[in-house]
């Protein structure tokens, strides 16, 4: 598909601040699993954050294709820091389309603007795939909720100020997925505590850790949506959120082809350039179709949740497809450079390293697979 003017406009702005801000210190924060705050505040300042939500709450008011666009960019640079970026307003999706008036001025404006970063807090050391095994309790007091359990790979749990929280609130209800709400918790309340997950395969640089809720006291206007909702408010969360899963698949695989071709232009074995080489030849074509393939797919599907056309078969089969093509293609990617890809200082083996959380995270490949062939055979 054809982007806009627009479209290309802001592409060309992420890539050019992707090579100016992140590629000389991309290294060194992977390798200090250290993230730089300035670049979330500067990308912040250039309008990169939540460019889907409204404008009245901060927003640029445009869309899901746009920031498909935006993750493409950052990731074709560094996967782990455009993920620290984009992670700051992770949630934002699910407020924009369920909170009240009040939780999307006090909430949204204050993350699109850099002022504040926040989170969701759904998988549980027992809890992975399987959501409705979520055992962290939001218990009914007069003012609020208490909020008690533990979480785990949870974006930003180090670093945000406020987190979406799946939990049980209705423990009665006959149907299990009408257990579950979801709720905002500040985490500067108290019994609110974290702890850095370290020494990741994938995205080093990108705050992970696990959370503890030890009786977290928030009140009753932090529910977002109605009770007995969460689990299906999460379901929605994540069909527009593996959008943004797959972008940064396609900028991570077109960032290893990119380093692939470079580096077989240059090298030369046996009296030639390897560039010469039918063989190099054949896995660059492939590699090329495979990105070229994920990016349309990834365009095409952006634009239809963008117009309404809400396919979850479809945008599970792009997160899906874009994150096994940037474990091929980063993987094709070392094999072309020979000895050279396994060392950190050819800047190519991170591609791979960072494609692999992409198979796993936002709903596993297998998670993503099911999905699509229950919708096909109506199970």
């Amino acid at each position: 598909m054809e982007l806009t003017p627009e479209q290309k406009d802001i592409k060309n702005a992420a890539r050019e601040f992707a090579e100016g801000e992140m590629m000389e210190i991309a290294r060194e924060l992977d390798e200090k699993q250290q993230f730089d705050e300035r670049l979330w505040q500067k990308a912040a300042d250039l309008g990169f954050l939540g460019v889907f939500v409204d404008e009245k709450y901060g927003g640029a008011g445009l869309g899901y294709l746009e920031h498909s666009l935006i993750c493409e960019e950052f990731a074709r640079i560094d996967c782990g820091i455009a993920h620290a970026i984009t992670s700051t307003f992770f949630g934002t999706q699910l407020i924009s389309l369920i909170g009240t008036e009040e939780q999307k001025l006090k909430y949204l404006s204050s993350v699109c603007k850099g002022e504040a970063k926040m989170g969701v807090a759904i998988t549980e050391p027992d809890a992975g795939s399987d959501v409705s095994s979520v055992k962290t309790t939001a218990k009914k007091t007069d003012s609020g909720y208490v909020v008690s359990g533990n979480k785990t790979f949870i974006t930003n749990a180090n670093r945000a100020d406020f987190l979406i929280v799946l939990c049980i609130t209705n423990p009665e209800a006959k149907k299990k997925y009408d257990r579950f709400s979801t709720i905002i918790v500040e985490t500067d309340r108290p019994g609110y505590e974290a702890s850095k997950l370290k020494n990741k395969l994938s995205i080093r640089c990108s705050d992970t850790g696990e959370v503890a809720f030890k009786d977290v006291e928030v009140p009753k206007d932090n529910l977002l949506g109605k009770e007995g909702r969460g689990f299906y408010n999460i379901m929605e969360f994540l069909n527009r959120s593996r959008l943004e899963a797959a972008g940064l698949g396609i900028g991570t695989a077109q960032g290893a082809l990119e380093k692939a071709i470079n580096h077989v232009r240059k090298r030369k074995q046996f009296g030639a350039p390897l560039a010469d080489s039918p063989i190099v030849q054949t896995k660059i074509a492939e590699m090329a179709t495979l990105v070229e393939a994920g990016r349309s797919f990834l365009y095409s599907t952006s634009a239809k949740v963008d117009r309404g056309e809400l396919d979850h078969a479809l945008i599970a089969m792009t997160k899906w497809y874009a994150a096994e093509i940037a474990v091929k293609v980063s993987d094709e990617a070392i094999q072309l450079h020979g000895g050279y890809g396994i060392l950190e200082e050819y800047d190519v083996s991170h591609y791979w390293r960072d494609a692999k959380v992409l198979e796993i995270f936002e709903g596993t490949k297998e998670v993503e697979k099911l999905i699509i062939g229950r919708s096909l055979l109506g199970r």
